[in-house]
């Protein structure tokens, strides 16, 4: 007897808040009666939550999902970088060695007041092997990044020792020198019986940009930098 009376409670129960769904006038919401206000109430709060995930959270979880991409390299990067720190001395040591070594470069290349001392240098070498110059006339100045290099064309006749020796005295100079496009050329008489050989070269010296030269580079650089955008 007890179970037929709950049920018929609960039916009267469900029937009384299904009727205070019914008849609603939507332009009067103040009048609903207290459970359609409460959904009406829940359906708004439910919409503006949802705007927002829209408008605002979904941003930010891209965002999110834009820095989990990123995870990877940045693992990457601080390993490679953690492996620097720890090779920090050694990585010291190897560039005070290799500054070293462009400083002891430096000093091989002569100075703007120095060339005509090697070009006598470079002749002397010839002469003193007994060698014939026919040719020895310094070309125009090409201007690099960072030196100059002069180029010189030469042409001596010679025994064939002593032109190998004179090649090698030119590499033996205090200063940098280099020799480019070796020809060498028997004679053409063969009744020569001196057995004289001609070498045509182009003897290439280097030497460093002193301040002004320097600055103009950079001048040049930066024009020509500017003018590509």
């Amino acid at each position: 007897m007890a179970t037929s009376t709950s049920k018929i409670d609960l039916n009267a129960w469900f029937a009384d808040l299904s009727s205070q769904f019914q008849g609603l006038n939507p332009k009067e919401p103040g009048q609903w009666p207290l459970l359609p206000k409460l959904a009406a109430a829940l359906a708004v709060i439910l919409a503006v939550v949802g705007a927002g995930y829209a408008f605002l959270l979904s941003d930010v979880e891209a965002g999110l999902d834009a820095e989990r991409a990123r995870e990877p390299q940045l693992r990457q990067d601080y390993q490679s970088k953690l492996a620097q720190a720890v090779n920090l001395p050694e990585l010291r040591k190897q560039k005070s060695q290799v500054e070293e070594y462009v400083t002891q470069l430096e000093k091989q290349l002569p100075g703007k007041a120095e060339i005509d001392s090697l070009l006598s240098d470079i002749s002397s070498a010839g002469v003193g092997r007994g060698l014939q110059f026919e040719l020895f006339r310094p070309g125009q100045v090409l201007i690099k990044d960072y030196y100059a290099e002069l180029p010189i064309a030469v042409k001596v006749s010679g025994r064939y020792h002593d032109i190998g020796a004179f090649a090698a005295d030119v590499s033996n100079l205090s200063r940098i020198v280099t020799l480019h496009n070796l020809i060498v050329v028997a004679p053409t008489n063969a009744r020569d019986a001196t057995g004289a050989l001609t070498m045509e070269a182009t003897a290439r010296t280097y030497r460093y940009l002193d301040s002004a030269e320097v600055a103009e580079q950079r001048k040049a650089a930066a024009k020509a930098a500017g003018g590509k955008k």
